[in-house]
């Protein structure tokens, strides 16, 4: 194949494959950080009515807490409820807050490493391929 439709492709998936892996990189970070720094606090789970408007038909409710400073704080949940771990309404589940901004929350629990872990490998693998082609196009 020749460099001029080689050189694309392996641009492309190397620039894929870093976004992937810098994406999973802060993510594992961010939960790093939680786990280490959070407050742990009990937040209620407030279901919210499915809009025509909203992506997510309604999959992530709101999670309300208390800080330490008194402050209710009512973020959206950073994952969604399934049928292995239901969030309903009325249910009450443990989060860790990021004392410097509340709204970073993480359920305990349910922080889905291996998404992060896994956004981590392909990306690696997505840029490892793309210096494969551009090692060959030359």
């Amino acid at each position: 194949m020749d460099i001029g439709r080689l050189m694309p492709l392996a641009l492309s998936v190397g620039t894929g494959g870093a976004v992937a892996y810098l994406a999973g990189a802060v993510g594992l970070s961010r939960t790093r950080r939680l786990r280490q720094v959070g407050v742990p606090v009990r937040a209620m789970v407030k279901s919210r009515p499915a809009d025509a408007g909203d992506p997510t038909g309604g999959a992530r409710p709101l999670l309300q807490f208390v800080t330490l400073d008194d402050a209710v704080m009512e973020v959206f949940s950073p994952v969604p409820a399934s049928r292995a771990q239901p969030l309903v309404d009325g249910g009450r589940v443990w989060v860790s807050y990021d004392p410097a901004d509340p709204r970073e929350v993480a359920v305990r629990g349910r922080e889905r490493v291996w998404l992060d872990a896994a956004f981590i490998v392909l990306g690696a693998a997505a840029v490892l391929l793309s210096l494969g082609l551009f090692l060959s196009a030359l």
